[in-house]
């Protein structure tokens, strides 16, 4: 068996899909190390590996998350972390290294160390037909422009890279596209926009199984059921949840709003048959849900779909956008912009949304679509597969 080294970022959306396939690798016998941040070491050793955590303590997201600031964060954190992480992993001394697509202290590592490396892509795979949000164009030329200190930032971290590692063969600027040899991508090739060579393997949404949460008042739902989430990274603005709260409670059985870091006492008074709490077990929810309104963020889509649930999608920025257009163009929703966030415009794209049956109909071919390459176990193969051509 083989010792299989997976470095992220400290994003939700992109350390929960990697979870299935860690303990799906250690129930087949491998041994999994996990180099993340603390707040993701109980779930990430509860999958059954062993966790190294970066040095620095949390890495804290860009605020705001722009393909600049974004670019300057990951060099920046790069330069933290590869002291400690390089001796880590030569005393792991792992066969393979999984990373993900924007963990450029992984693609570092591996060049470093000459050890087999694989991509993962919890968005979409990025190329001249679907657009990286941190390629080089005129957008981050104009953005670069406005932020001085982040491009100075970001060019003295690349410095110290280059002097300390070498980084040839790396992006100079797109470090939200790391590709490898093998790339895993968490979605279907249908909702994939482009085409891609056979290095690309699009495994489906990978989803397992989590326990249940005792708390959640499940026995309080009633169909149908409607479910609001803006993500769980940045605040959302209470007023704008309380507005999908009260647009939605006259179409729902029962509306449940996922407040996030926001506090659900800031919402103040909502109907009778509104359920507001600051995390809930989504997937859970999403098999019981009817609508699922959300920001567009890849993980919640993929589960959506997975679930065959229609959704209205509020895209705030990074890759939300071209998630929503997706959707949009495959008929299994509709989208709006914030500015378009009223109770009219909500209640009435609810409305169409839970009554037209072509929404419903998109959903389960789209459902199909996802569950048919595999998910974790497909991924797990494909690792695998790969472990035994780079022996």
């Amino acid at each position: 068996m083989s010792t299989i080294a997976f470095l992220n970022i400290a994003m939700h959306g992109r350390v929960n899909p990697t979870l299935p396939i860690v303990a799906e690798l250690v129930r087949r016998g491998h041994t999994v190390t996990y180099h993340t941040s603390a707040r993701f070491a109980p779930d990430v050793e509860a999958a059954g590996a062993k966790v190294f955590l970066y040095a620095g303590g949390e890495q804290p997201l860009p605020d705001p998350p722009t393909p600049v600031t974004l670019i300057d964060g990951l060099a920046r954190t790069a330069v933290v972390v590869l002291p400690e992480l390089l001796g880590d992993l030569r005393a792991a001394r792992p066969d393979l290294i999984v990373h993900d697509s924007a963990c450029l202290w992984g693609a570092v590592a591996a060049k470093v160390l000459g050890i087999p490396a694989v991509s993962s892509f919890t968005t979409f795979a990025f190329n001249r037909e679907a657009l990286s949000p941190t390629r080089l164009s005129r957008p981050l030329l104009r953005e670069a422009a406005s932020r001085p200190g982040n491009v100075i930032g970001y060019l003295r971290a690349r410095t110290q890279l280059r002097r300390r590692y070498g980084v040839r063969g790396l992006p100079l600027v797109d470090l939200g596209n790391l590709r490898q040899p093998l790339n895993l991508v968490y979605t279907s090739s249908m909702f994939q926009p482009g085409t891609f060579d056979d290095s690309y393997r699009f495994v489906g949404p990978s989803i397992g199984s989590r326990p249940m949460d005792p708390t959640f008042p499940f026995d309080r739902l009633r169909n149908p059921v409607l479910y609001v989430s803006l993500g769980t990274v940045f605040k959302a603005d209470p007023a704008v949840l309380r507005t999908f709260a009260t647009a939605l409670a006259p179409l729902g059985g029962t509306v449940i709003v996922a407040t996030g870091q926001t506090d659900p006492a800031a919402l103040g008074p909502v109907p009778a048959n509104v359920v507001v709490r600051s995390s809930v077990p989504q997937p859970d929810i999403l098999t019981r849900a009817a609508l699922f309104v959300t920001h567009g963020g890849m993980n919640s889509a993929n589960e959506a779909m997975y679930a065959g649930v229609p959704m209205l999608v509020v895209p705030q920025g990074a890759d939300q956008p071209l998630v929503a257009s997706r959707v949009v163009q495959l008929g299994a929703g509709l989208s709006i912009t914030p500015a378009e966030v009223s109770e009219g415009v909500v209640r009435d794209h609810g409305r169409r949304l839970l009554h037209d049956p072509a929404f419903h109909t998109a959903a389960a071919a789209l459902q199909l679509a996802e569950r048919e390459p595999g998910g974790f176990r497909r991924a797990a193969d494909e690792l695998e597969r790969y472990l035994g051509r780079t022996s």
